[in-house]
Formats: C-alpha cells, structure tokens, sequence
C-alpha cells in the first residue's frame, strides 16, 4: 500500500459505513514490511471506538471490505497461497487437483487476464511457439475506446474498479500523468499487479489445452507507475468518502456484481461534480446476481422489453428511470467493441 495513496484517498472503514452511516477514517495501525513508501505487511485499523476493526495489508495489499472475516475465510487459499514451487511440482499438483479445483481455476483467470493485459508488453520470442491467433490488448483497446468520448482530460486520482491483474489502471495513470487506484476482489490477479507495481516483472502461468499451463516470467516496462496502487474493495461498498474521484473507470463489471444499479449508485457517489466515467458491459448478467437484479436480458413483457441497452440508458439519464443514478448522465456510447479473450 503506498502511503501517498493512502492519505490522498483517505480510505473510511466500510462496516461503520455500511452498516451505521458513520464516516470513520482509517489509521495505519502497525507495520510489519516497508519497502521506499510502500507498506508490504501491516494493518490498518478503524479510527471508530465502538468498532476498532483491523484490515490487513498483505504483499503490498490492503484487504478494506465490509464483511472482512467472509471475504478473508472465502479467500484463504489466494491470501496464503506459495509462490516458490517448481513447475514440475505445480503440474503435479495440478493433475491431482483436477480442473475444478481452486489451484487450476486461479491458474486459468491469470493465465487469461495476464496475458491480455500483458502479452504486448512481452519480448519479441516470448510466446513464438504458441502460434496465438488472439492478439492481447482487448482491455487498453476498450479504455482508449470509451476515453475518446471524452472532450476534456480526466481528473485525478482515478479509480479503476475490477481492475484484475492491473493494465488499465497503469494506462489511466500514465496518460493523465495523475494519482489512480486499482481495486478488485480477485487477490491473485491483485497480486500479479502489485508485483508489476513493485518489482516490474510479470510471473504467469499461460494455459495451453485442459489443465497443461507453461510459466511465462519477464520485465515489463510500466510508465507513472509511481502513482499507481492496488486495493482489495468492494465495488459496491467503497471505503472512501462521496465525491473522492475525478475519473472512475468500470470495464466489464457491472454485469458481475450483485446488483448492477447499485454500482451505477456507487460510482455516482465516488465522482466528484464534473467527473466523468468509462462504462463497459457484455450484458451478460452471467453473474450471482438475482435475475430481478439484471439490467435488462430478462422480462420481456415489459416496458423496454427485456432490451438492456435501453434500460442501461435510461439509467444514465436523469429523471428518466426512478433508479437513475444521480450525478451520472450519458455523454456518448460505442455499441459492439470487440473484446477477445484467450481461453487456450
């Protein structure tokens, strides 16, 4: 956790705020691991007294949610999880497992998001026997589509929700030359971000068919990236006060989360008057969420007829749909960017 980051953005804690309305900022409480202005292990603690609820920094990650004890006791294999096992040893481990299993189902999402993120930033032989017909780069290709709708540079500090293993949120801070914030609830894709952030080098395991992965490990030259952190948060309950960011980006979450309104209300609250955002969504709805909850792609019968382009639409215009989102408003739309992703 950089220390800049931390009292620019000021984070709260998010279970008096959730859960009583009290804003109540969080004190860096101990520090186990410093390295230049990052803290690498330590705590934070809620400056409430009727709470005093302790969020851990791990490798370099703040871990700020509102049920931390679920999100800790869910997350227990990524939190705690070996990185100095051969290769040999992990496709044993692998095999044994088989392809439900945590171990090869975190093996997949970092092969998938950390090539696509990352694969361009690769030496020129890097994956010359992969013979790969899906080019990496879908995710700053999107970034780069939804920004030039924009007439003016976006304010800092930025926030990149469900930013995953981390590539747009270095692209925000080095185009804007500002402070941005990764956040995401995966903590192994979290993980690959924070080591970039670190130490500029990008260890991955790329799948090849089932459950075959070859390990991929080289420097990766990240401009800004200075300015630039990553956080374990809930999208849906940010621990920041209203109105901190000037920018915020959302690629491809708001068909993921429990209840897409609620984001759009949650990044209406985290914007700051004037502020802008980059929505991105396959509308999907391929998520927990209940249908009822979806934006669209259910109910036919009625008014929009089950079209969530529309709904999305009416959503970002004022006074249009009772569950419009405040402060946000629709500025211009791309329909049908392409995103490919990698699977083997």
């Amino acid at each position: 956790m950089r220390i800049a980051h931390f009292e620019t953005l000021k984070p709260v804690c998010p279970r008096c705020k959730a859960g009583n309305q009290i804003i109540a900022p969080l004190v860096i409480n101990n520090v186990a691991h410093q390295v230049d202005d990052i803290i690498i292990d330590g705590n934070l603690m809620c400056s409430n007294q009727q709470c005093r609820l302790e969020y851990p920094i791990i490798d370099g990650i703040p871990v700020i949610v509102n049920n931390l004890r679920k999100y800790l006791n869910d997350n227990f294999y990524h939190l705690t999880v070996r990185n100095d096992l051969s290769e040999i040893t992990k496709s044993i481990l692998g095999d044994a497992a088989g392809p439900g299993a945590a171990f090869n189902s975190m093996r997949h999402y970092l092969s998938t998001y950390a090539w696509d993120h990352y694969g361009d930033k690769a030496p020129e032989n890097e994956f010359m026997d992969q013979q790969q017909q899906v080019k990496p780069g879908s995710v700053v290709s999107c970034l780069n589509a939804g920004l030039s709708l924009f007439m003016e540079k976006p304010a800092a500090p930025m926030l990149d929700i469900s930013c995953a293993a981390g590539r747009s949120t270095f692209e925000l801070a080095a185009k804007f030359d500002g402070q941005a914030l990764g956040i995401d609830l995966n903590f192994s894709l979290l993980r690959i971000a924070q080591n970039l952030l670190q130490k500029s080098t990008l260890t991955f395991p790329l799948k090849k068919i089932g459950i075959i992965y070859e390990r991929h490990r080289y420097e990766v030259a990240l401009e800004k990236k200075q300015k630039v952190d990553f956080w374990a948060c809930d999208a849906l309950a940010l621990p920041f006060k209203d109105e901190t960011f000037g920018f915020v980006s959302a690629l491809n979450v708001l068909d993921t989360v429990t209840s897409p309104v609620n984001l759009l209300q949650s990044i209406n609250s985290a914007l700051t008057r004037g502020g802008g955002t980059v929505l991105a969504t396959t509308y999907d709805w391929s998520s927990p969420a209940p249908v009822h909850n979806w934006i669209g792609g259910h109910a036919q019968r009625g008014s929009e007829g089950g079209n969530s382009e529309q709904l999305l639409r009416n959503l970002l215009t004022p006074d249009k749909h009772p569950q419009a989102a405040g402060k946000l408003s629709l500025i211009g739309e791309i329909e049908h960017h392409p995103w490919h992703v990698r699977i083997h």
